[in-house]
């Protein structure tokens, strides 16, 4: 074979690996999710104040938030890399992997973090990029090191877990209303089952990390169930509000009671079994109650975008 198509080869070959290592260490997949729930924030955001729901102040929003999402993941993988090397779940990472040193991973998280904060004060409005760098702050700062401390870190994660819809209004708006903050509340409670049903799935992954979420420290279910219900029922009437504010219709409150009610029996059905985490059955409805989740929230946010465009 020709030398120079050889080391072209391995050329590609060695970009391939370090974009998939870089894809790993910001988290590519909850990046996207983070847009797209701030998206949805946008949407809402602009048809208050009158905009185009489709502009460039839309990519500006969506760009910037996605690059401190992704700065964010990046620092998070760089304080915890300790704990990933001892979880068989993130081993593979490319820092406790060694594919990427800390020093590496630390500038690139730094400069996303920081530079997409700067980027949304610049294209967006100041109050964007101060909200952005606190959110990214908080979850650095106070949540990731309560991960191995006590189980109040899913209740502290869960702020600037929900602050994507937030962003996204403040992006279009310059401001903060109470319709957007209908979509954090959303956001917000959403986010204790889904996570809860992820640590009971992986509780002995977690307990290898010291990670001390809820399942880990009281592995008998009963107080992890009693939470993912009390949430998941939660939900179902803050997400009617938005029609009851004039933000969806007709559609969408049919829909966000059947999605609602369909998240509340899976949790029940969870409950129910009166199982410890580490029964296998219980582990199979967690999984069942994880994959709603998982579609709940794009269907629920999709649903209330398109009931508002129709009417």
């Amino acid at each position: 074979m020709n030398p120079a198509v050889t080391k072209l080869a391995l050329t590609h070959s060695r970009i391939a690996l370090l974009l998939g290592d870089y894809a790993q260490l910001t988290k590519a997949r909850i990046t996207t999710l983070i847009v797209l729930t701030a998206w949805c924030g946008y949407f809402f955001g602009a048809r208050k104040a009158g905009l185009p729901v489709i502009s460039w102040g839309l990519l500006h929003a969506l760009f910037g938030i996605g690059i401190v999402s992704s700065g964010t993941a990046a620092l998070n993988e760089v304080l915890e890399h300790d704990v990933d090397r001892k979880m068989r779940r993130t081993a593979l990472r490319p820092i406790p992997a060694g594919r990427m040193s800390l020093f590496h991973a630390t500038l690139v998280g730094s400069l996303l973090t920081i530079g997409g904060s700067i980027y949304l004060v610049l294209f967006c409005n100041w109050l964007t990029g101060c909200l952005a760098f606190l959110t990214a702050a908080v979850y650095l700062l106070a949540y990731t090191p309560l991960k191995t401390v006590s189980p109040i870190c899913t209740s502290v994660g869960a702020f600037p877990g929900a602050m994507p819809c937030l962003l996204g209004w403040s992006a279009a708006r310059g401001r903060l209303d109470w319709d957007g903050i209908v979509l954090f509340l959303i956001l917000f409670l959403w986010q204790f089952p889904h996570f809860l049903a992820i640590a009971w799935l992986y509780r002995e992954d977690y307990a290898k990390g010291s990670i001390r979420m809820l399942p880990v420290v009281q592995p008998d279910g009963k107080s992890t169930s009693n939470r993912i219900l009390f949430y998941s029922v939660a939900l179902v009437p803050v997400s009617l509000v938005p029609a009851f504010i004039g933000m969806t219709g007709l559609i969408y409150t049919v829909g966000a009671i059947i999605l609602g009610m369909l998240f509340v029996y899976f949790a029940a059905h969870l409950k129910s079994l009166q199982l410890p985490v580490t029964n296998g059955q219980s582990k199979a409805r967690a999984r069942q109650l994880f994959r709603c989740s998982i579609l709940y929230l794009p269907l629920l946010f999709g649903l209330m975008m398109g009931d508002a465009m129709w009417r």
